[in-house]
């Protein structure tokens, strides 16, 4: 028999909103975290805007020592963990150490660090780890740090995939779980709002370059030109349903399906993979589409990435078959982070009665889809899709449940 796999704690660390409480107020009212970079200064860039996590401070939520060996990422990702750890309960020095273990997944994020360290090694030369070994080590830093922080000696992971990695950090805590884990701390935060971040994400070409918070972007959009780029991310406690019942923990809702696939070659005349992924979560979660209440999309605001999903959407649900909602368009894209946040919102839009809108866009009425915006939309959320896709043709898909009884 399968072992269910619950959600049981939330610490999130948005561009609109610090902590749970603050970002569900302002996502479900609508109010977005966009607006002009302030890390350093991108007036020189083409692309100027950022979703930056407000009023964070790291000596306030972190030991003095921790401050000089970790960067923005890592710090953000240690005070969500300390959050969702307080949020569910669980207090590591009273479990077994061994029974506890973090996934993670990593994308953009760890750039800081390594611009950090190239600095230090055009300053001493060959006298310091070079900047490669460096940032690849840094990619293990975000598990590492929560694992020695927090004394646990469980599995302990990171998965890139880029946007995509989110979801699979959070399949692979689930498996962890059901080989015999008590307790994972899994999602991901991400944050790359720094110089080398900042061109390495201009490369990829899909970076909105508008100036306007409320035009720059616009997934679903007939103006859509790119995303803007974001930090911040959720993590999540994850453990058995059989143990959160037995220690009166609240849980949010269960983990019941995902699917993962890989885009075919471009021009290999083979359609995208996306559309599999979604039939594999559901098949896992034993839903029909029928079942699904609402769709977080992945929402890349690139005209055919945009189509290729609404297509995906609707060949599952039928056109408009289904609510869609993208609340990202209030944080930017806040790459392995994005997902997981999704799935905090989905599970606290199961909560609230309400799927959050989709800000500042004008759906394109060609693609098909019933999506949510200008307010959030009253509703019975008791089962959630949320997608992620990651630049090179990673897909997932994964299924909320909001109890096991339904």
């Amino acid at each position: 028999m399968t072992v269910p796999v619950v959600i049981t704690g939330l610490g999130i660390a948005s561009p609109n909103g610090l902590g749970k409480e603050a970002y569900w107020a302002a996502t479900r009212a609508g109010r977005g975290g966009i607006g002009p970079v302030t890390r350093f200064d991108a007036s020189p860039y083409p692309a100027r805007l950022a979703g930056e996590v407000p009023g964070f401070a790291a000596e306030d939520h972190l030991p003095s020592r921790l401050l000089p060996q970790t960067d923005r990422m890592t710090r953000l990702a240690l005070v969500a963990a300390d959050w969702a750890l307080a949020d569910a309960g669980i207090k590591p020095e009273d479990t077994e150490a061994f029974d506890m273990g973090v996934v993670t997944a990593s994308s953009s994020g760890g750039f800081e660090f390594g611009q950090n360290e190239l600095r230090k090694l055009w300053a001493r030369g060959s006298q310091h780890v070079s900047a490669y070994q460096s940032f690849a080590w840094f990619y293990a830093v975000n598990s590492g740090q929560i694992s020695i922080r927090h004394g646990m000696k469980g599995p302990s992971g990171v998965l890139v995939s880029d946007q995509a990695g989110g979801l699979d950090a959070v399949a692979h805590a689930r498996r962890q779980i059901r080989k015999g884990t008590r307790m994972i701390v899994s999602g991901s935060v991400d944050a790359s709002v720094c110089p080398w971040g900042w061109v390495a994400q201009l490369a990829g070409g899909r970076l909105s370059t508008q100036d306007d918070p409320d035009r720059a972007y616009l997934p679903f959009d007939a103006r859509a030109a790119g995303h803007v780029a974001g930090e911040g991310g959720a993590i999540l406690i994850m453990e058995r349903a059989e143990d959160a019942r037995e220690r009166g923990a609240r849980v949010y809702g269960e983990v019941a399906g995902y699917g993962a696939t890989f885009d075919p070659r471009p021009g290999s005349g083979r359609e995208p993979a996306l559309r599999r992924a979604i039939e594999l979560a559901l098949a896992e979660a034993g839903c029909a589409p029928g079942d699904i209440d609402v769709v977080f999309a992945d929402a890349a605001a690139v005209p055919e990435l945009d189509r290729a999903e609404a297509d995906a959407i609707s060949a599952v649900f039928g056109p408009g078959g289904v609510p869609v909602t993208a609340p990202k368009t209030m944080t930017g894209r806040l790459y392995s982070g994005a997902a997981p946040l999704d799935l905090a919102a989905a599970l606290l839009a199961m909560e609230s009665g309400l799927i959050p809108p989709t800000t500042n866009v004008d759906p394109d009425p060609s693609l098909g889809l019933d999506l949510v915006t200008g307010a959030a939309r009253p509703a019975r959320v008791g089962t959630a899709l949320v997608l992620a896709r990651g630049y090179g043709g990673f897909n997932s898909a994964a299924v909320l449940r909001s109890s096991l009884s339904d």
